[in-house]
């Protein structure tokens, strides 16, 4: 294996390049299972859930369903190829590193432009959420927006300083509060399934008159594969701290597909037991207000589910800031390495016994608590709306890079290979997420009552890419070359890496 194949610096110590150069990385402390945690904490099934499910349920009715496969198919074939990706290159920054050794400098900085932007506008979003659930959990009934947004800024804060401490301590808390999801939410899906179904299985394959045109596959199921898609995403976090992770070339590809299938299980398993529990379908249907889910829970289970209910939501949506935070943070920390920021010098020390990237971590805590204290403005609104489609941005570059690449005959497998299905796989994956792209970021009025709302993703993404271009442009002569090159002694600064050492794995011969 090549040094510039994942393998880890001593502790405390850069990594020297070419030319004497010492280059700074991350110190390993994340195993396969803690990688998977990350990135399944990420997602988060109750979030992924929760988040969408009442969107989803009255854009297209029970049908909306259906949209999970669709989305996961979609979805499963960008996680293929960001394994790829990353057993090429397991460095920390995940989409940024992809799409800048895979394409050139411009493209991996466009990828952690919208990634940056996206994942922190998550993380207030993630934070006020739980703060939303945090106090009526502790007995405060009807808190003012004063209250939840303190709230929100100290959860903040305490998961910052949980994400500087250390990573024993960020493990910790992720498996713990994984534990609690996979038992709440599988848990409770069981037991309704078992003992409290109160629909047959045909209405699964209602639309309950949101059809358009006749057909339920038309506008409503297109809003709803919108809507889901934010339910899968985060996968990618295990690619985010891969210079962590113990052999990441074989251990982060296999982290990142597995997550998806597994967080995609739970989701669609508790979305089914839930439609199959509301009682008196065809009035929710009908009113399309309140909240289907905590209201048929409450129904099924007895006022006495209301506070174990917001624990287990207050828990989903802690792990998933977590989690979030500690992928957005490294994707800044890798920038900065490069030199490809403004405040790069800053942001890339490292600090503490296990040499983490506090001011990073701390930077994306200071901008995510200015968004909470925008919360409840049409601004805030239409940032928040961005966030889906920064994720969905930030998936298409690499993708797409990786597709331009195949097709002009220049990519190099690493240690995990798609073997002869790369090529079809990845033009799949490109044109998925250009059409999802597309889908999401659509006028629709149920994005908002106002035209600026309706409108919010294109219009924050412009002037987000206004912006960016003029930091780019005030970086761009200074930013260092791919980190692969610095790290290797052999190959010009703007030429594709070697490939990896280590023999490919072909998954027609072995299970990824």
């Amino acid at each position: 294996m090549t040094r510039h194949e994942g393998a880890s610096p001593p502790p405390g110590h850069g990594t020297p390049a070419s030319g004497g150069e010492q280059v700074s990385r991350l110190n390993q402390g994340f195993s396969f299972r803690a990688a998977f945690s990350m990135a399944f904490a990420d997602v988060s099934p109750i979030v992924a859930l929760y988040a969408i499910f009442t969107l989803g349920l009255f854009a297209a009715g029970p049908a909306f369903l259906w949209a999970f496969p669709v989305v996961l198919a979609g979805q499963l074939l960008v996680a293929l190829v960001f394994g790829e990706l990353a057993s090429r290159w397991p460095y920390a920054g995940s989409v940024y590193q992809w799409a800048r050794h895979v394409r050139g400098t411009s493209w991996g900085w466009v990828a952690a432009w919208a990634y940056s932007w996206g994942l922190t506008l998550a993380l207030s979003t993630l934070a006020y959420g739980a703060a939303g659930f945090l106090l009526p959990a502790v007995g405060v009934s009807d808190p003012s927006h004063t209250a939840t947004t303190g709230t929100a800024i100290a959860i903040l804060a305490a998961g910052s300083i949980t994400n500087m401490v250390g990573r024993t301590v960020l493990k910790v808390m992720v498996v713990a509060s994984i534990a609690c999801e996979i038992i709440g939410s599988v848990g409770l899906s069981t037991v309704l399934l078992l003992f409290h179904r109160v629909n047959p299985v045909h209405v699964l394959f209602d639309g309950f008159g949101t059809q358009s045109a006749g057909s339920w596959l038309g506008g409503p199921m297109l809003i709803a594969v919108a809507y889901v898609g934010w339910s899968f995403v985060g996968f990618e976090a295990a690619g985010s701290i891969a210079e962590e992770v113990d052999k990441p070339e074989r251990n982060v590809p296999k982290a990142i597909i597995l997550s998806l299938l597994c967080v995609a299980a739970i989701v669609m398993y508790s979305s089914i037991a839930l439609v199959l529990s509301i009682p008196h379908l065809n009035k929710v249907m009908a009113a399309k207000t309140g909240d289907p889910v905590t209201d048929t829970l409450v129904t099924q289970f007895g006022s006495g589910i209301g506070r174990p209910l917001l624990v287990l939501f207050v828990i989903g949506f802690l792990s998933s800031f977590l989690a979030v935070q500690a992928a957005v943070s490294r994707c800044l920390w890798a920038s900065a390495r490069d030199n490809a920021l403004p405040v790069s010098r800053r942001l890339e020390k490292l600090a503490g016994p296990e040499r983490l990237p506090v001011n990073a971590i701390a930077l994306t805590g200071v901008v995510a608590a200015v968004f909470v204290l925008l919360s409840g403005s049409n601004l805030y609104g239409a940032l928040v709306n961005f966030t889906t489609m920064g994720f969905q941005i930030a998936f298409a570059v690499p993708v797409v890079g990786a597709a331009v690449t195949r097709l002009r005959g220049k990519w190099q497998p690493g240690a995990f290979s798609l073997g002869r299905w790369g090529t079809p796989v990845t033009l799949l994956a490109a044109l998925w997420t250009i059409a999802q792209t597309i889908n999401i970021a659509w006028p629709r009025a149920s994005m908002g009552d106002t035209w600026y709302l309706r409108w919010s993703m294109i219009l924050t993404t412009a002037v987000l890419t206004v912006l960016g271009a003029v930091v780019f442009a005030a970086v761009r002569g200074r930013i260092r070359r791919p980190l692969a090159d610095r790290l290797t002694t052999t190959g010009p600064a703007d030429s594709t890496p070697p490939a990896s050492a280590a023999p490919a794995i072909d998954l027609r011969r072995e299970s990824a």
